[in-house]
C-alpha cells in the first residue's frame, strides 16, 4: 500500500523537548506549539525538506527540498528566527538527508558521510565516512554532556567477524562494506569510537537516544523487536516485543525521564513500552530464555572492551601508541575497518542472553491508514503525540497506572491544501 502523505507537507518533527513541531512544505516553515497547541512563527521563503530546532530556542537548521524550484539539498542555512537573521549558509557534495543538533554540536548526515561541527563557532570538527546510508539511520543525544552520536556500523564489529571466521576455512570474497546489524556509538566531546554494540541480525532500521544520552534503542528492518542499551557502555537492559508480524518502523521516542518507549510502525500503530525504575540505565533486563529465531536478530553479545573504548583497548595492547588516536579522528570507517582486523583475536569471551521480549504496557490505532508517523510523549502531561505525514497531530491520553488502550483527546490539521500551517480543532 502506496505511504499516504500531504502533498505540501515535506517535513515534519519535534524538538528535542517534545515541546514544539517544525514543519516544512512547499512555500516555507513553520513552527508550532504543542500545548497549548498553536503555530507560533511562519516563514514563507521557498520549500524546506528539513527544519530542525535546537530546543525552544529562535536558532533553526534549514535545508532545501529536491525537485523544487530555487531550493537546494545540499545547502544548509542556520538561521535567528527572533533576530530574522542569517548565522551562516554550509553548501555540502551531496543532498542533505538528516540535520541532528545539542546544545553544542551539529551533525550534518549525507549517504555517506557524516560532518560534526562545534555549534558554538560552526567549525567543523570531524567528518565519518560510513556506508551507503540513504535512509540517514542516526541519532544524536540531546545532552550536550553526554553526547553520543549513534549510526549503523560499516563492518561487523570485532566480535561477530570473529564468530564468522571459526566457522569458515576461505576467505571472504572482497566487497564493499554493507550495512549489518551493529551499531557504532561515537563521542562527539572526545571525536573518537565509545564503543560498537551488535544489537540485530538483520540491518539496523531506527535509532533513538534518550535526553540524558545514557540510553539507546534501536531496531532492525523486520521490526518485531526493541532492544534497549546503555550507552557508552553498550549492556543490554531492555527488549520489547513490538508484534509478531514484521513491521517498517518509522519512529522510536523516549519521554524525558527515561521511564516509556514509544514506538511507531508501518501497521498504523503506536506501542509504549515501560521501562520501570531503570531509565537511568544501570539496570538490567530480566526473562526467560526463548530460540534466537524469535528474538528477532542476534543475541544480546556486546563488544565491551573497557572504559575508553576501542581506542583505549587497541593502544594498551599497542604498548599505548598514539597512531589510533590519529587516525580515529580522521576516518571513523577506515578505523572501524582497522579494529576488525586487529583486535579480533584479543577481545573478551562474549556473554549471551536470551530473553523473552516484555510486551507493550499501552497501545493505540490511529483512525486513518498508510501514513508514515513520527511518535512523541509529552514531558508534562501523560499524553502521547504523533504526528502523520498526511498533515495531521493526534493527541492521546495514556493511563500511567493500567496502561491499556490509550483515548484520542485531540486531532488537529497542521497543514492544509495550498495554506501553511491552517490550524483546526476537528474535534
Amino acid at each position: 500500500m502506496a505511504e499516504r502523505t500531504n502533498s505540501n507537507m515535506l517535513f515534519a518533527n519535534f524538538n528535542q523537548d517534545f515541546s514544539c513541531i517544525s514543519i516544512g512544505t512547499k512555500r516555507g516553515y513553520s513552527i508550532t506549539n504543542c500545548d497549548p497547541f498553536g503555530r507560533v512563527y511562519t516563514m514563507n521563503d521557498g520549500a524546506r525538506g528539513i527544519v530542525e530546532m535546537l530546543f525552544c530556542t529562535s536558532l533553526i537548521a534549514l535545508v532545501g527540498a529536491a525537485d523544487q524550484p530555487q531550493s537546494s539539498p545540499r545547502k544548509l542555512q542556520i538561521v535567528n528566527t527572533k533576530r530574522q537573521s542569517m548565522i551562516c549558509e554550509l553548501l555540502f557534495p551531496s543532498s542533505i538527508l538528516a540535520v541532528k543538533l545539542n546544545r553544542k554540536t551539529l551533525v550534518i548526515v549525507l549517504e555517506n558521510e557524516i560532518y560534526i561541527y562545534d555549534i558554538s563557532n560552526m567549525r567543523l570538527l570531524h567528518v565519518i565516512e560510513t556506508t551507503p546510508n540513504p535512509e540517514a539511520i542516526c541519532a544524536l543525544s540531546p545532552s550536550a554532556d553526554s553526547s553520543y552520536l549513534a549510526y549503523p556500523s560499516p563492518v561487523p564489529s570485532p566480535a561477530a567477524l570473529a564468530s564468522s571466521s571459526s566457522t569458515s576455512t576461505s576467505p571472504a570474497p572482497s566487497s564493499p562494506p554493507t550495512q549489518t546489524g551493529d551499531v557504532l556509538l561515537f563521542s562527539t566531546r572526545s571525536l573518537t569510537v565509545a564503543n560498537v554494540i551488535q544489537a540485530h541480525k538483520s540491518p539496523i532500521s531506527f535509532l533513538s537516544i534518550n535526553s540524558t544520552g545514557t540510553l539507546l534503542a534501536t531496531s532492525s528492518d523486520k521490526g518485531t523487536v526493541i532492544r534497549v542499551w546503555s550507552v557508552p557502555g553498550a549492556e543490554k537492559l531492555y527488549q520489547f516485543r513490538r508484534g509478531t508480524r514484521e513491521a517498517r518502523i518509522y519512529s522510536i521516542s523516549f519521554n524525558l525521564v527515561s521511564t516509556l518507549l514509544a514506538v511507531s510502525s508501518a501497521h498504523d500503530t503506536v506501542h509504549v513500552f515501560k521501562l520501570g525504575g531503570r531509565g537511568s540505565g544501570t539496570g538490567k533486563g530480566t526473562g526467560s530464555a526463548s530460540p534466537p529465531e524469535s528474538l528477532d536478530g542476534r543475541d544480546s553479545v556486546t563488544s565491551n572492551t573497557g572504559e575508553g573504548g576501542y581506542e583505549a583497548f587497541i593502544e594498551k595492547k599497542k604498548g599505548g601508541g598514539s597512531g589510533m588516536s590519529s587516525n580515529l579522528r580522521k576516518k571513523s570507517m577506515q578505523v572501524t575497518k582497522s579494529l576488525t582486523s586487529s583486535v579480533g583475536g584479543y577481545l573478551p569471551n562474549s556473554l549471551t542472553e536470551m530473553w523473552e521480549p516484555a510486551r507493550d504496557f499501552a497501545s493505540l490505532r490511529l483512525p486513518s491508514s498508510g501514513a508514515r508517523t513520527i511518535v512523541a510523549l509529552s514531558g508534562t502531561m501523560p499524553h502521547v503525540m504523533v504526528l502523520s505525514s498526511e498533515g495531521y497531530f493526534y493527541l492521546y491520553s495514556i493511563d500511567l497506572e493500567n496502561g491499556g488502550e490509550c483515548s484520542l483527546l485531540k486531532q488537529y490539521r497542521c497543514v492544509l491544501s495550498f495554506v501553511l500551517c491552517g490550524l483546526l480543532d476537528c474535534n
